[in-house]
């Protein structure tokens, strides 16, 4: 009951993920990124434990279908999870587990991956990688909640969306944007709203792990 983007940016380095479900508390779950490693989801009967482990994978070397398939070979009734991965390179990759039985589905694009379970469409992960990819000039957070809000608009999921998380990492291992919304009502346009207020102040909070003398 979940659909997401995890994507590399080509100028900046970053990785970032931006996932919507029905469930409470998606953040805490299902996204992981790492600052010049990559990013990994693991959703539908979630596993967080996939997280991590993919991640050390990213670190150790792995490319991302290296690592997925680690991840698949080795996984927890491995059948039951839905996982995409983004390499260091922006090489990506995913996998639907043989026991998922919504509908559900994938869809690869430039440096970028979607997926996505218990959907209205199986077309709706490609429209996430076409939002992503419909305004290259705006901020790569932007386009996260682009991509959210083109699954939306490709039908979402079978339930209303309940939870919204957005995370981007890049100077740092910790993810230094960690947007969530839960429990509301029309989640992904509220995570809009709070990055139209949080972003005026990412470049103090980081310039406070630098150089916290000069910050504010």
């Amino acid at each position: 009951m979940t659909f997401s983007i995890a994507a590399r940016c080509p100028e900046t380095g970053e990785f970032g993920i931006a996932i919507t479900t029905a469930s409470l508390c998606v953040g805490a779950r299902c996204p992981f990124v790492k600052g010049g490693v990559g990013a990994v989801l693991t959703q539908n009967r979630t596993d967080p434990r996939l997280g991590p482990r993919g991640l050390e994978l990213l670190e150790a070397g792995a490319s991302a279908q290296e690592a997925l398939d680690e991840l698949v070979a080795k996984g927890h009734v491995i059948g039951w999870r839905q996982l995409a991965i983004v390499d260091r390179q922006g090489r990506t990759a995913f996998f639907n587990g043989g026991s998922i039985v919504s509908k559900h589905g994938g869809y690869q694009g430039e440096q970028c991956v979607a997926i996505g379970n218990l959907l209205v469409s199986s077309t709706l992960p490609k429209a996430m990688v076409d939002g992503f990819g419909a305004r290259p000039d705006a901020s790569f957070t932007d386009r996260l909640i682009d991509a959210l809000e083109a699954g939306l608009a490709a039908g979402g999921e079978i339930n209303p969306v309940r939870s919204v998380a957005v995370l981007v990492a890049g100077p740092f291992d910790f993810a230094h944007i960690n947007l969530r919304i839960d429990d509301a009502d029309e989640p992904v346009e509220k995570a809009r709203q709070l990055w139209r207020a949080y972003e005026p102040q990412v470049d103090n909070f980081l310039l406070r792990v630098t150089d916290p003398d000069a910050a504010v």
